[in-house]
Formats: C-alpha cells, sequence, structure tokens
C-alpha cells in the first residue's frame, strides 16, 4: 500500500498503540491511535551475511540467497554455498540442473549427507578468501568461481523499540511468544509467522485466528507466569528434537493446539505430517528426483496431478510452461 510503517509505541496510560507511518506516495509521516498490532511482516527479507576473512579480495559473484535468481549465471562455474538449510539445497541442485561445473557446501554444524551427484561435494566451514581460493576448517581449499550465501535471515523490526521486539534466531519455538503468538509482557501485540517453517499457511491461519478471537473477547490470556511456563515447556521439548522429522511432529501438535482451542475449521494434521514424512523420504532416495513424486490433498483427497515432464528434465521455468497439462 506504498505505506511502510516506521514507529510503534505503547501507551501505557492509555493502554494503546501510537502508529506512525509514512506515505510514500504523498511523502507525508502521520501517526494513528490502535488498541491491539499485529505483525505479520515474515522474517524472511532481511538476510544474515555472515563476515569471512578475505571475502573483499574474492575476485567473482558473491551473493545470498535472498538475491539468487537465474541458475544460468553459473553454468561452467564452480560455485561454493554456504550453508546446508532449504535454500541451500534447491540453488545448489537448480545451478547443477543448468549447467554448474562443480558445487561445493560448506557446513557450519554437519553436512546434508543427501546422495548428490559426483560434482558435488560436502567441506567443513569457511574459514577465510585469498582471492578465488576457498580455505576450509579441515585444511583444505578450492578455486571458486561464486559464492552463494545460504546463511539464513534475520528477524527485523526496526519500527518496534526494544519493550516490543522479538528478538531471536530462526527456531521452531521463540520465546517471549504465548501461544507462539503473544508478547507475553504485552498481549496486546501479536506476532504472525515468527517460527521456523514446515507448516506455512495452515499455521499462519491458526495463529490469525487465535489472535482474533483474542481481539474479539472470545479468547482470555492467563497471568505471565502461566504464559511463561507454558511458553518454556514448548522450548524444553524443542530442545530435545534431533531430527527433521521429530521437528514436523512437534509443529504439527503446536497447529493441532491452537485449532484445538478455537473454531478454526479442522484438518488432518496426522495426515499432513505423514506426508511430510513421506516427502523427506523422496528426498533422502534421491535428492535430483524427488520433485517428481505427487500427493494428495489433505483437504480435499483428490491426488495431485504428475507433472508433465521430470523436474531435471524441465528447463522452462515459467508459469505457462508449469500450467501446461502434457
Amino acid at each position: 500500500f506504498s505505506t511502510p510503517v516506521r514507529r510503534v509505541e505503547y501507551n501505557q496510560e492509555q493502554q494503546n498503540f501510537s502508529v506512525t507511518v509514512h506515505n510514500l506516495t504523498e511523502d507525508r509521516m502521520y501517526t494513528e491511535d490502535f488498541d491491539n498490532v499485529v505483525v505479520a511482516t515474515g522474517h524472511f527479507s532481511t538476510p544474515n551475511v555472515p563476515k569471512f576473512d578475505g571475502l573483499e579480495t574474492f575476485n567473482g559473484r558473491v551473493m545470498h540467497a535472498h538475491d539468487f535468481r537465474d541458475a544460468l549465471e553459473f553454468k561452467d562455474k564452480d560455485i561454493l554455498i554456504i550453508g546446508t538449510s532449504y535454500s541451500a539445497e534447491d540453488i545448489g541442485s537448480q545451478c547443477y540442473k543448468y549447467g554448474a561445473r562443480t558445487i561445493t557446501v560448506s557446513h557450519r554444524t554437519a553436512p546434508m549427507s543427501f546422495h548428490w551427484p559426483d560434482n558435488w561435494e560436502e567441506v567443513p566451514l569457511l574459514t577465510r578468501v585469498d582471492k578465488n581460493t576457498c580455505h576450509f576448517k579441515d585444511g583444505s581449499s578450492k578455486e571458486i568461481d561464486a559464492i552463494i550465501m545460504c546463511t539464513g535471515y534475520l528477524h527485523h523490526f526496526p519500527f518496534l523499540p526494544d519493550g516490543l521486539r522479538l528478538q531471536t534466531d530462526n527456531r521452531l519455538w521463540p520465546l517471549n511468544l504465548y501461544k507462539g503468538v503473544f508478547w507475553e509482557d504485552n498481549p496486546r501485540l501479536m506476532y504472525l509467522g515468527m517460527q521456523d517453517q514446515f507448516y506455512t499457511f495452515n499455521m499462519f491461519d491458526a495463529q490469525a485466528w487465535y489472535a482474533r478471537d483474542y481481539i474479539m473477547g472470545r479468547i482470555e490470556l492467563p497471568d505471565l507466569e502461566t504464559m511463561r511456563q507454558h511458553s518454556q515447556a514448548w522450548r524444553d521439548r524443542e530442545e530435545t528434537l534431533e531430527d527433521d522429522e521429530q521437528m514436523i511432529w512437534f509443529q504439527g501438535d503446536y497447529v493441532q493446539e491452537l485449532i484445538d482451542e478455537t473454531d478454526y475449521p479442522s484438518f488432518d494434521v496426522e495426515g499432513v505430517n505423514k506426508t511430510f514424512m513421506e516427502w523427506e523420504h523422496h528426498k533422502h532416495e534421491n535428492i535430483m528426483t524427488f520433485r517428481d513424486n505427487s500427493y494428495p490433498s489433505l483437504m480435499t483427497g483428490n491426488p495431485q496431478p504428475a507433472h508433465h515432464t521430470t523436474w531435471l528434465k524441465a528447463m522452462d521455468d515459467s508459469m505457462e510452461s508449469y500450467l501446461k497439462s502434457s
């Protein structure tokens, strides 16, 4: 709407928020008061860009996954991907598909350990860069043409003061949010979609449903101590999770809790979890062909049609090509 929020302040005496925005069309700042504020800006827009010794001497392209647009740019190149996120999987696979010479993936904690093609390798963390030579923690080095940082994003809310601002890394259960939504020190402020995500839109929708019911007076929140105990119990469980499968069930249980406490339309959360499991198994069977599988909708029961071309051979990424039936 061309009207970014510049500042949010809580007025203790009036028990409301003053929200200052900037009308870019008219280049005009103004402030309005609200009883509640919902922060639904997401957390995948401000790149996390780590620093590495000597990176300024690198002679090739350095970019964050946020700015990746076309794998053809890296045809016949030796690329280094830093990170082991979904972005690393997808961007590396896309570059392989479109003809990158080699793909090297540098990890901080552990390799992804999929069955990669022969021109892939996984190495420990990058330690320093000397022009086009990248050096790694295990003492190895490699000549690289381009570096792509798949290093995640920052929770960035420059319009909020410290007393209202969520400060967390990307994880399944950020603290200080009751039900993963309500700012515990002031529940009139709500955050949607701030978790690391397997579930996406259904989870956002269930969170919004819960927030709506609170705003409309249909749900009463407990006292601060009870809210913090609830959040800590979920965090303690999160700390025990060992793999993606456990994380999926954890987030499924969270979504189920939200919909059980509202009149949100119920759906088969366990079935969704099982579909995620099948998807994960297909990835570990063959990281280059798992996209060729299709799954039935848990909402309608209808099977997803198989794509007309296997992923590795589908070189046209346009919407028109994708939507063709054959």
